[in-house]
Parts: structure tokens; sequence; C-alpha cells
């Protein structure tokens, strides 16, 4: 669906002109002229964002803003008001707007504006969904392990759950860290706040410190409207920065700041920001050895570490495959309307395998073997061939395009234990972006 965005101006040529320019870069917009109609217009809660005078001839804005904070909270308010009334636009902010601009006012500034308080909607409403998803389909202790390892950490989880304490979540790629660190959260006293995730290494290392902190207007080039950063949008709730270890030491330094004060200034600002965020942080890597080869500040590895919780691979809790099988071929059969099982034989040839990308691989192979099922019952001869326990000692045949894949694979992995798993470096010799390499590493399942 389109973002719906309501104006409430009684100006009529204001309130075409911004319906006009709207609903030409793809939104569906509703003008109304006095705030009556706006706060009727209110109830239903169905727009993205809202768009109002200060000063309207009837109900003012201020009294619409009271309204859409108390049955639409979710949603951002941007005012509208005179050049010799900034006042009123500083009462609006006080008061849960998400931004002002001044009459008379630049046309693509405005519509910036909208288009980041349509970001910041999708968020929050992204955020509700996963709320609703993780308490439907994830809720401790619907975490799947019967193996001693995991049940250690479900006495963890039960301990910390309830604290505000930093966690520090360690494992393989693919051993679930994610999904453990938004159990923690939803098992928390803030589990009807956001959490908002930040994968560290999926970002450019320009862009961190603006994602995290957020900028102020004019703060760098192309900055043509202040965006909030990571923090400001995880206010009250928890922040998850999964590959920490990835994080620039120029970073880190802020990042301590935050854990020690809760505050922070947005890029090219100088208003210090306060904020209540619970931090979990997430690394592949052994971030003790990153300290001794200087890539991570011992200081953050002590704030971060206070809890640690390691997630073993999954060939260290072989116990547990019969029942990840079991919960994930329900998982696709519901999602597929598919009524598909795993033979004994099939299954003991999981669990003898070793899973590089652990959970996460044997999920990708259940929701593809489903998909590619002949009949209701998936049989040793059906599982991949570098699984099956072949008895043939032939070379199997293999595509050029699998066989390059391999090979790139392979000298991946080489370049990142040269590099000792660091993706900035490993990224400059192989000539590539930090982003693509770690696109490359996250899809392919590539074992560090």
């Amino acid at each position: 669906m389109k973002p719906s965005i309501l104006i409430i101006e009684d100006e009529k040529t204001v309130r075409i002109s911004l319906k006009d320019a709207l609903t030409s870069e793809g939104y569906s917009v509703h003008g109304v002229e006095t705030g009556a109609e706006g706060i009727a217009a209110l109830h239903n809660c169905s727009f993205t964002v809202i768009i109002t005078d200060v000063r309207l001839p009837d109900v003012g804005g201020m009294t619409i803003l009271q309204e859409a904070s108390s049955s639409c909270q979710d949603t951002p308010v941007i005012v509208m008001t005179a050049y010799g009334s900034i006042e009123d636009a500083v009462t609006a902010m006080r008061r849960g707007a998400y931004d002002y601009i001044t009459k008379p006012f630049n046309l693509d500034e405005l519509l910036l504006l909208v288009q980041r308080a349509v970001e910041l909607r999708e968020i929050k409403d992204e955020n509700s969904r996963l709320r609703k998803e993780i308490h439907k389909r994830f809720q401790f202790p619907d975490v799947i392990g019967e193996s001693p390892a995991m049940q250690e950490i479900f006495r963890l989880i039960d301990k910390v759950s309830p604290t505000d304490t930093s966690i520090l979540l360690q494992g393989e790629s693919g051993t679930g860290k994610e999904l453990i660190a938004s159990t923690i959260h939803y098992q928390s006293l803030r589990k009807d706040r956001p959490i908002i995730r930040v994968n560290c290494a999926s970002l450019p290392e320009s862009l961190i410190e603006s994602e995290l902190f957020g900028y102020e207007k004019g703060a760098f080039t192309g900055a043509t409207a202040r965006k909030p950063g990571r923090f400001e949008l995880a206010d009250t709730g928890t922040i998850f920065l999964d590959e920490i270890g990835d994080l620039p030491l120029a970073v880190q330094t802020k990042l301590l700041r935050v854990l020690q004060e809760q505050t922070f200034e947005r890029l090219g600002g100088t208003k210090t920001i306060k904020v209540d965020v619970r931090v979990i942080t997430a690394t592949n890597k052994e971030l003790n050895k990153e300290v001794k080869n200087g890539n991570f500040r011992q200081d953050l590895f002590y704030r971060l570490n206070v809890v640690p919780i390691t997630l073993p691979p999954l060939r260290q809790r072989r116990e547990d495959i019969p029942l990840l099988i079991k919960a994930l071929t329900t998982k696709f059969n519901d999602q597929l309307g598919t009524r598909v099982t795993f033979s004994d034989e099939a299954i003991q040839d999981l669990v003898k395998y070793d899973f590089p990308g652990n959970v996460r691989e044997l999920q990708n192979i259940i929701e593809r073997m489903l998909i590619l099922a002949e009949d209701g019952t998936i049989k040793r001869n059906d599982l991949p061939k570098h699984i099956r326990k072949l008895k043939s000692e032939t070379t199997p045949l293999a595509t050029l395009a699998e066989v390059a894949a391999e090979a790139e694979n392979s000298h991946i992995r080489k370049i990142l234990q040269v590099t000792g798993g660091n993706k900035s470096k490993a990224a400059e010799i192989l000539g590539v972006s930090r982003k693509t390499l770690w696109e490359k590493i996250s899809s392919r399942n590539i074992d560090l």
C-alpha cells in the first residue's frame, strides 16, 4: 500500500500545492481545511504521516498534535508554522512533533522531511510486526534445544532478560545470535518498546556513525534534513549490534560513551541527547584476540562483555538436530501448504553432517527440500550430494559456475584467515567493497 499523508491546512493554495506535490511522489494524500476535520480523520489512524498548520481557524495544531499523540502515537506529525512564530514550533517539538518547517518553505525540503518521517513510521511498524511474530513463534522457551549446552543458555536467558545488563553473544555465523537477542528483549521489561537491529558489517564505514547516532542538517554533503540515529529510535527499548567486531575504532569511542553515560551528539550537532537503551551485541570473532591485535578497544570490550553468552555450533549439539528438523519441517509445511516428512535414514545423515553454516544452513536445506520434494517423504537420496554418504569415490560432476563459486568461497576464507577475520582489510585485498564481501559471506554461509 502507498504511504498515506494527511494535510490539515486552511490556506487552499498551500493545501492543493502540497497535495499535488506529494501525490506526484507516489503518496496517497488526503487534505482537509479545518482542525475539526483533521481530528475526525485521525480516528481510524490510517495515515502514515500527518502534516498540520499550527494556526488554524477553529482547532489549533497543538490540539491536533495532542489527539495524534494519544490515539495514533506511532504516526509522525510535521507542523508548519509562520516564520515569525518559531516558539510555536519549539512547543510542538516538546509535545512530541516529529519536526517542523517554517512558511514559506522549500518544497524539496518538505518532501525530504516527509520521506524521513515515512521511513521512521515504517521502522516502527516493522518493529510492531516483529514483536507480534516473535511472541507467536520464537518466544522462550520455544528456542529449540535439549542438549546440555542449550539448557545452560536457557538458564542464562532466564537470569539476564529482566535486567538491563549488556549482553555479548558469541558464536559462529548461523548459530542463532539474532534469535537469542530477540528472545532476551521480548522476555525483558522493555518487551513493548522497540528493538532496533544494526549489522555493523553491512554498513560502509563512512555511514556507520551517522546511522547509529544520526546527523543534523548540513552535517555533510547531502544531509539536507535532520535524521535520527538508531540509538534515538531504540530509546526506552533495545539496540542489537550484530558483527560488533567490525565496528571502526573511531565509532567504538563514541559507543563507549553511550554505554557509560547514555548520551551522545548527532553528527554535525552540539546538542547532547540522552537515551535509555539496552545494548545487546554479537560477533563471530574472538574479541579478546581483537583487543590484543589493536582492532578493538579493551575498555569497550569490558563494557560489552558483562554477561557473555557463547552459542555452540550445531556440530557440537547434534542431539538437537532431529528436534530442529521436526520444528522447521512443521514451519515450512505450514508456509508452503505441503505435508512432507523426513525419513529416519535422511535424518541420520543430517545428524552426521557438520553444518558449517549451522542452524541457518539447516533451515535453508529443509526449505529447499520441501519445495523440491517429489512425494510426501524425503529420503536419503533426496538430500544434497554434499550431505549424502556416497559409496562411490568418483568426483561428483559440477557446473563451471559451481566450481567457480567454490573456488571464490575458498579464496575468501583464506584471505579472512590472513587478515584475522578483519573484513575491511579482506575487502581491500579482494578488490571489493566491504558491503559486497559481507553479502557474499552471509548468502553463501562462509564459515570464518
